[in-house]
């Protein structure tokens, strides 16, 4: 999920940038920087495309109703936010994207006045007869505005909600009340453009971080009004936005392809490297001043099953492998680095650890694992004691993940890495003993533990059919037969379960949220209000509801810390989630990419690469 990931997708913000560090640092293996001979070859030659896999299909392009990681990787590169992070400045830091500067930000932080730069085009479209379309603040005040018309069923409605924008939820209220189309051109208090070129925001609350939710191009990207009202219901389908790229072939499921957006604006290549970083000083190096995007095409297939993505890279059908599969670990980077006989082909690595979290919800509305009383609680405790996250890390992830204390991933503001938790403890002697004294035991003597009221304990846990999900729920069945729980799965693909989890139609998923760089990212998953939303245990306590609210009027220090601290408690006492580990990933490109490397905390990673084709030339005749 975004579960983005964000799913589903995340994000920060206040009027300066935000200064966090990454919890290891990135290790590269980078060969020798050639000479300067593609710009010129690649003018006259053919397109220069980038090729690579996602491991998950794709939902669809509309930021308004997306939130898992992979569609909004898609939709990053095509859409443009009114900020984002630095590439390779680490620790990471804010900076203007369509804006000219960072915001105006009043002294209690519910005022941000932001100035958008003027030239900025769509890409061109149907929907705009002929026209060039510019960009202007209105167009972010109606994109934002979508997210609230019930019309989209945004699925991060309530995470802009939480921002408390002036009189905009009371225009949806209206829409669900009287039963009519939302109103777009209601005036919203807290939400309008001054002018053409400048957007103001007023929040009812104090939020430090408000700029940080305005970074993400797969939330608040800019949508232009006309496109959305041409194409309708098939908005999903008909991406249009000012980004480095445009949608130009979709077989859904299968194959999308992107191309250089001819109206793109002039960016140059202008990142700052980390001193303790080659691969990305190589890249500043070999790159600085060079006009973005620099690949004309980029090629994302959905290849579910690590075996054949694995073989694509190796046949060098793919120039990138997103994190080398778990199976051919020991094959592509034993000892953590690059395997002697593909270094020598001149395969590099980019590895890093995820600001993510793989875990197992439970849903709290189900009934049998479910609800907030004591013998509910002690069930969910148990199952969570008697998994074996060092046995998962080493068998079916091949040592590439570290172990989970809360949902928190390292890397964001309110980890703390010296926090330890029933998270992440293995212990079935006592797993066993709570479900003995609640009233979980054999009572008619087939060997499978019943519920209290002799009912029979059947878990129903959500999968998908690809090769890592197939280990993980063996371990899954080896972990529950040792405490003489019954768990059966139930397989389907991504898209299926993700609408199911959102109607709150599964009983438990193992998905992984990425989020950041702001720990209330992840604090969202237990947020009452959010319930189908980032929340798909539909976790809804008054207190962790009180204090994530508290945690947003706050400006980071000992305090915000202290109530984010509780809030890690109160999900390990109640364990809505099971969170197992934070993974760590390895990349590896081949030797004509140039430029790859990884920002944890922004997806929108295509115009920082270049391909050079005089070396894909001779390293594949």
């Amino acid at each position: 999920m975004n579960a983005s990931g964000r799913p589903f997708a995340s994000d920060l913000g206040r009027a300066r940038p935000r200064v966090l560090a990454l919890a290891i640092a990135l290790v590269a293996c980078v060969g020798p920087v050639r000479g300067a001979s593609s710009g010129a070859a690649a003018e006259a030659g053919a397109p220069k495309v980038l090729r690579y896999a996602m491991r998950v299909a794709e939902t669809g392009f509309d930021p308004a109703q997306i939130s898992d990681l992979y569609s909004s990787t898609l939709v990053a590169n095509m859409f443009d936010a009114l900020y984002e992070y630095e590439f390779l400045a680490r620790p990471v830091r804010l900076r203007p994207n369509t804006a000219t500067a960072l915001p105006e930000a009043s002294a209690d932080f519910k005022t941000f006045t932001i100035r958008v730069r003027p030239g900025i085009y769509f890409s061109d479209d149907p929907a705009f007869k002929g026209a060039r379309r510019e960009l202007t603040a209105e167009d972010y005040v109606y994109s934002i505005k979508r997210h609230f018309d019930p019309r989209w069923k945004s699925p991060t409605y309530t995470s802009l909600n939480n921002n408390r924008i002036l009189g905009l939820d009371e225009v949806r209220q209206a829409a669900l009340r009287d039963k009519k189309p939302f109103d777009y051109d209601a005036p919203v208090e807290g939400l309008r453009a001054l002018d053409r070129y400048t957007i103001q925001f007023r929040l009812a609350e104090p939020n430090p971080r408000f700029t940080d939710q305005l970074s993400d191009p797969a939330r608040t990207g800019a949508v232009a009004r006309e496109v959305v009202e041409f194409y309708g219901d098939k908005i999903m389908e008909h991406p249009v936005g000012t980004g480095a790229y445009r949608l130009a072939q979709w077989r859904r499921s299968s194959l999308i392809t992107f191309d250089r957006s001819p109206t793109y604006r002039d960016v140059f290549y202008q990142e700052e490297a980390p001193r303790d970083d080659p691969l990305a000083q190589a890249a500043t190096k070999r790159l600085a001043g060079r006009k973005l995007p620099m690949v004309d095409r980029v090629e994302v297939s959905v290849i579910e099953q690590p075996q054949p993505r694995w073989l694509a890279f190796v046949n060098r059908e793919m120039d990138v492998i997103e994190q080398v599969p778990e199976d051919f670990t020991y094959v592509a980077i034993p000892n953590n680095h690059v395997a002697p006989n593909l270094a020598k082909q001149g395969i590099y690595e980019v590895r890093y650890l995820r600001n993510d979290a793989a875990m197992s919800y439970f849903a709290m509305e189900n009934p049998v694992v479910g609800g907030y009383s004591a013998d509910k609680v002690a069930l969910r405790r148990a199952i969570a004691l008697a998994v074996n996250v060092d046995e998962e890390i080493r068998v079916v992830r091949r040592g590439q993940a570290i172990p989970a204390q809360s949902i928190l991933a390292p890397g964001l503001w309110g980890y703390d890495p010296a926090f330890r938790s029933e998270m992440g403890t293995f212990d079935r002697a006592k797993a066993k003993a709570l479900l003995d004294l609640y009233g979980y035991v054999d009572r008619d003597g087939d060997g499978w533990r019943d519920q209290p009221d002799g009912s029979p304990l059947v878990l129903d846990y959500a999968t998908q059919p690809d090769d890592l999900n197939r280990q993980l729920i063996t371990q899954w069945k080896k972990n529950m037969d040792a405490i003489g729980v019954r768990i059966v799965f139930k397989t389907a693909q991504w898209p299926e379960n993700l609408k199911a989890s959102r109607a709150g139609k599964l009983m438990m998923w193992g998905v992984a949220w990425s989020g950041g760089p702001d720990g209330e990212e992840f604090l969202v998953l237990g947020d009452g209000p959010e319930k189908g939303q980032a929340n798909h245990a539909r976790f809804d306590l008054a207190e962790y509801n009180r204090l994530f609210q508290r945690q947003r009027t706050l400006a980071d220090g000992p305090e915000r810390m202290q109530v984010m601290t509780r809030m890690k408690e109160i999900l390990v006492a109640y364990m809505p989630y099971k969170a197992h580990v934070h993974r760590i990933w390895t990349d590896l490109a081949q030797p004509w990419v140039l430029g790859y490397h990884r920002n944890v905390f922004l997806r929108e990673f295509w115009r920082y690469v270049d391909i050079d084709p005089v070396e894909k030339a001779r390293r594949t005749k």
